[in-house]
């Protein structure tokens, strides 16, 4: 199926690994000219050949700076795909939501939420210019009670609801707007030795491996095996395409049936 995406130009944000450098890789496949961002360049992303801009989003200005940049490589901008997230997510073992510092929740909130209001405010007048489309990198975690880590969750159900009210101003100038949630994803979060999972593992007395291989039935999957980021990367392709017009504020879940209402 043609897309309608050649030569157009989209700006991924958290594109060096994982569920970024995943959606970089399909959209050039697609013929997009894409931007990627992030705190450094990987030597997967730089394979890519999608041009470079380092950034750090969770800092004051840093969005604003980081679109200036990739609006000054090309004006025109068709897609932006916010995709940066994560950051340093505490130990929720205890269950004490409040057993971690001040500024882990602050940083995650910005990174994971505020950066994507930013980076948004910021390109939004070149998106409105070719009818462009935003697609923001949300997660299922989102719309579970108790979701952990309680920070992260609480950013992520903050960017649902930014999703949802945006697209119902922003429709009328011809702007899609759209989320994507997806549940426990293949990334070095989850499998990576120093990623997030891991520490859970350890405070749990558990082995890593053991965790993982429990974590998609826990999740309410209903498969045995964590989602390829590719996958995701495929929906936000056919999200940012001028062929699903009427595709505007819906949250698209890949979660495997982890979402347990219609």
């Amino acid at each position: 199926m043609d897309l309608q995406l050649e030569d157009r130009h989209a700006l991924v944000t958290g594109a060096s690994k994982g569920i970024g450098l995943a959606i970089v890789r399909v959209l050039v496949n697609e013929g997009v000219k894409v931007t990627a961002t992030a705190r450094r360049l990987s030597s997967e992303l730089r394979d890519t050949g999608a041009t470079f801009v380092a950034a750090d989003l969770s800092i004051p200005k840093g969005p604003c700076r980081m679109v200036e940049s990739a609006l000054a490589e090309m004006p025109q901008l068709d897609i932006l795909v916010n995709n940066a997230g994560g950051g340093i997510l505490p130990d929720e073992t205890t269950g004490d939501p409040f057993d971690v510092t001040e500024n882990i929740w602050a940083s995650t909130l910005a990174l994971n939420f505020s950066a994507a209001v930013e980076t948004t405010r910021a390109a939004l007048p070149a998106l409105v210019k070719t009818k462009g489309a935003v697609i923001n990198i949300s997660s299922d975690s989102a719309r579970r009670p108790g979701g952990d880590p309680l920070a992260y969750s609480s950013a992520k159900a903050a960017l649902n609801a930014f999703t949802r009210g945006l697209a119902e101003r922003v429709a009328a100038l011809g702007v899609r707007v759209n989320a994507v949630s997806p549940s426990l994803t293949r990334t070095n979060l989850t499998t990576g030795k120093d990623g997030y999972m891991a520490g859970v593992a350890a405070g749990l007395g558990m082995e890593h491996e053991a965790l993982l291989r429990a974590m998609p039935k826990q999740n309410g999957m209903l498969t045995d095996s964590m989602i390829d980021p590719m996958e995701i990367a495929r929906v936000v392709a056919l999200l940012a395409s001028p062929t699903m017009p009427s595709a505007i504020g819906g949250n698209w879940t890949i979660d495997a049936g982890a979402t347990k209402f219609v």
